[in-house]
């Protein structure tokens, strides 16, 4: 029986490598799907949670952990040479931004020099990871083929970008298109049965394309942020309200498509992925003024948020020198637990930078766990009435709906507002 038969007929074995955000999500539904799954990972911690069917993301409930455990007989493990026993291997794996702002492409590398170790004939290898086009081909199949196995012949490769957004109840694997790109006819037929058992497969004709595919999702969403948060920077020196201006505009029917301002960008996609395209299009001498610009403005959104707060500490006499700030929410979007790339970190860096006392609350995230870049030592406070009013400002971040908003602003000197909470009202809510 060859792969394709395997994966239409659910006889074939999936792994799994990274179990985070966007892979434990996908493992799950093709184990419910009947599919033998093995999920790998080099967090040791991550692997014994799963084993105990114990979740460490928030939305993920531990009973859906349990349950593929022993109802279907998901397996986890960091022992890579069991890769050998998967048909298709599923990698995701995250893509970040060096400290230069330049795809790292490290833990692709690092996971395809392990991979081809182990490399069997007859294996689908399919990369999710948001990153550069031509990555598949140009890096992550070479070293695939340094285990002396011929792509396209002896194994295959694909690319199939997520299109995670965690807890969003509406938008989930199961009704979200997945877009699919081989370059090779088998490997991408091989890829289309295999997702066709959880969602609708969308077939493009190259890695290239299904990696240009991701980009132009997430520039186009950089793109639009970027124009808001200058649009609520021009209105506000005019002393109009950039929220009720996109309320209104978002009436018309046809045309327009509602973006919202923020204090900065966060997530694992839209901060970086821009970044991804303008350093791949330097090989082929463009220009990508656009998209560079709308990374500057967006970028450039925390210090604006630091500077409405230093203008209103003016107001009442203070200097952020010496103030108590609370911020409240670090998660980069509300209700989840996730803190990648959000700008709650940076917000926290540059007052502390200005000499401004620090402290967070965010009812999912207990202590902020080290980043690439930050390693601070801070445990989320225990919101009281008494705690807000011992603070000169308090900036919302993360509009999480689990937040006592109401006792905030009974208790609170002034509120710094990034994402209309209260709708600006209130006499002491200044919207940033």
């Amino acid at each position: 029986m060859d792969l394709e038969q395997k994966i239409e007929q659910k006889k074939a074995v999936i792994g799994v490598v990274g179990l985070g955000y966007v892979g434990l999500p996908l493992l799950i539904e093709f184990a419910n799907e009947g599919v033998k799954t093995i999920g790998f990972d080099i967090d040791q911690a991550k692997v014994d949670a799963l084993s105990k069917g114990k979740s460490y993301i928030k939305h993920i409930a531990s009973d859906r952990i349990d349950d593929i455990r022993t109802r279907h007989g998901a397996e986890f493990t960091s022992d890579f040479a069991r890769t050998a026993e998967a048909d298709v291997l599923l990698l995701a794996l995250p893509t970040p931004l060096d400290e230069h702002r330049e795809p790292d492409l490290s833990y692709i590398i690092n996971t395809g020099n392990t991979l081809k170790n182990y490399l069997r004939i007859g294996q689908l290898v399919v990369l999710e990871s948001s990153t550069w086009p031509g990555t598949t081909s140009e890096v992550l199949a070479p070293i695939l083929e340094e285990s002396g196995l011929t792509e396209g012949k002896d194994f295959f490769v694909a690319f199939s970008p997520e299109r995670e957004d965690p807890n969003n109840p509406k938008y989930t694997i199961r009704n979200i298109p997945k877009v699919v790109g081989a370059d090779d006819v088998y490997a991408r037929d091989c890829s289309v049965a295999l997702y066709s058992i959880i969602t609708t497969p969308v077939a493009v004709s190259s890695t290239r394309v299904a990696e240009s595919a991701k980009l132009l999702e997430n520039i186009f969403r950089s793109v639009n942020i970027a124009l808001v948060n200058e649009m609520k920077v021009i209105l506000d020196r005019m002393g109009i309200d950039v929220w009720e201006v996109i309320e209104a505009a978002s009436t018309k029917p046809f045309g327009y498509m509602p973006f919202y301002p923020g204090p900065g960008l966060g997530g694992h996609c839209i901060p970086i992925d821009p970044f991804y395209l303008t350093w791949k299009a330097r090989e082929f001498e463009m220009p990508t003024r656009f998209i560079e610009l709308a990374g500057e403005v967006n970028t450039n959104m925390p210090y604006w948020v630091v500077t409405k707060t230093m203008d209103v500490l003016n107001t009442h006499q203070k200097s952020v020198n010496g103030s108590r700030i609370l911020i409240l929410g670090v998660a980069y979007k509300k209700d989840i637990d996730d803190m990648r790339e959000t700008p709650a970190l940076r917000l926290i860096e540059i007052l502390r930078e200005k000499g401004a006392h620090l402290d967070y609350y965010d009812p999912y995230i207990s202590k902020l766990p080290a980043t690439r870049k930050y390693q601070y030592d801070m445990s989320s406070i225990e919101l009281s009435a008494e705690t807000v009013k011992s603070y000169d400002a308090i900036i919302v971040v993360t509009d999480h709906t689990d937040v006592d908003y109401k006792l905030i602003q009974d208790h609170a000197k002034v509120i710094i507002d990034t994402r209309n909470v209260y709708g600006g009202n209130g006499h002491n809510v200044i919207k940033a």
